[in-house]
């Protein structure tokens, strides 16, 4: 079932899905390169001495391990080339891309707004010496300057050198695309017995992400980057069926 899925994938969606699993082969089997890539082509906070503008891209082809893989590409393979056929692969190539950035860009701004707390406990002399340092000791590196023993001059380096990864951001785009395109169609979630429109699907998920975001500011899992993906996904899908270069038709289904 699945290989005939993915023989019948459109062109754009296909790459998609090889590139992220070779990315993710390499990083997984070839360890001299993993930490390079990491760190390197993972999303930094901008104030990071890791930072690299080129990594609001190339953040999106890392992922984290296995599952945060699999689930990505599985939602990519399920609901990618459906998208894909209805933009046309030029279009559904910029649309992901634009999510993943702009998934990025929520992040970052995501962070500006956490920094803004140290910025405001410490001197500046103080946030110069944790940022220049933060590399050093996120790598292994042991500092005696005792104002690292602060709580908060931890956790400012945290919000520095921990990165974000992962092409959820453009993958809610894509789920955004298809409660958009297709509001009506029914959908088949786990634990609900009875189908749901899609609609109310990327609404609930939507209303998830921004809850558990607020919840967990600090949590591992980059909940507002993937509410930037479906932000710039409806920007850009409503920018296109008002200019009338999409079709307003697929809402029947």
């Amino acid at each position: 079932m699945f290989r005939n899925l993915f023989r019948n994938l459109p062109p754009v969606t296909k790459n998609l899905l090889i590139i992220n699993v070779l990315v993710w082969l390499l990083m997984e089997f070839v360890p001299s390169l993993s930490m390079d890539i990491e760190r390197y082509c993972s999303l930094y906070y901008w104030e990071s001495t890791d930072f690299g503008v080129w990594q609001l891209f190339t953040y999106m082809f890392i992922h984290g391990g296995f599952s945060h893989l699999f689930f990505n590409m599985f939602a990519l393979l399920m609901f990618g080339g459906i998208i894909e056929r209805s933009l046309g692969s030029a279009r559904f190539l910029f649309y992901y891309i634009s999510c993943g950035i702009g998934a990025a860009l929520i992040q970052e701004g995501v962070f500006a707004l956490m920094a803004m707390r140290y910025h405001e406990i410490f001197t500046p002399d103080q946030v110069y010496t944790i940022i220049d340092q933060a590399s050093y000791l996120a790598h292994g590196g042991y500092f005696t300057n005792p104002i690292f023993h602060d709580p908060a001059a931890q956790n400012f380096v945290w919000l520095l050198q921990v990165p974000t990864v992962g092409a959820s951001g453009a993958i809610f785009g894509i789920l955004l695309a298809f409660g958009l395109l297709y509001p009506n169609l029914p959908m088949y979630i786990m634990f609900i017995p009875v189908p749901v429109k899609a609609k109310w699907v990327v609404i609930g998920y939507g209303v998830i992400e921004l809850l558990m975001g607020i919840g967990n500011v600090d949590s591992s899992v980059a909940h507002f980057a993937h509410l930037g993906g479906m932000f710039f996904g409806l920007l850009m899908i409503l920018y296109w069926k008002k200019k009338g270069t999409i079709g307003n038709g697929f809402g029947g289904y």
